[in-house]
């Protein structure tokens, strides 16, 4: 685990990423997907025969946000992957982790993965995130 110290502010753990476990998981996420939800989705994308809200980016990142402490990051590439449309009144069940990390050009990145599955066992929605952890970067090839 990327056990550093505590921040005083917040109680969550103070990320270092040297330390941080690939396969490392989160507290997993359990709702029952509801007819107003489907409503408000279709409302939201304004397409009222839309039938596949993505679950899991739901959970990707915001476990790891509520665990740890960073300075922030920039969302360098996503991938969303679904397989089943979520039917209204079944339990959802998300579990997300650490799919990994690395170097690329002396910056560092994590890897988070979400996966959703309904009550049935029925895969709904993969969703895998690489995110930069230093959001600085990002406007010096422009500075």
């Amino acid at each position: 685990m990327a056990l550093n110290k505590v921040s005083e502010d917040n109680n969550k753990i103070l990320l270092d990423w040297d330390k941080l476990e690939i396969g490392e998981t989160f507290d997993t996420w359990e709702y029952i997907y509801t007819n107003d939800m489907l409503t408000q989705f279709r409302k939201g994308v304004m397409d009222t025969d839309a039938a596949f809200p993505t679950v899991a980016q739901k959970v990707d990142t915001k476990q790891y946000n509520k665990k740890y402490e960073d300075n922030g990051s920039v969302n360098a590439r996503c991938s969303f992957y679904c397989y089943n449309p979520p039917i209204p009144g079944k339990k959802l069940t998300v579990k997300s982790w650490i799919a990994d990390k690395y170097k690329k050009r002396g910056k560092t990145y994590i890897v988070t993965e979400a996966v959703s599955v309904d009550e049935d066992g029925r895969l709904i929605d993969r969703v895998i995130t690489h995110e930069l952890k230093q959001p600085s970067e990002v406007g010096k090839k422009w500075g």
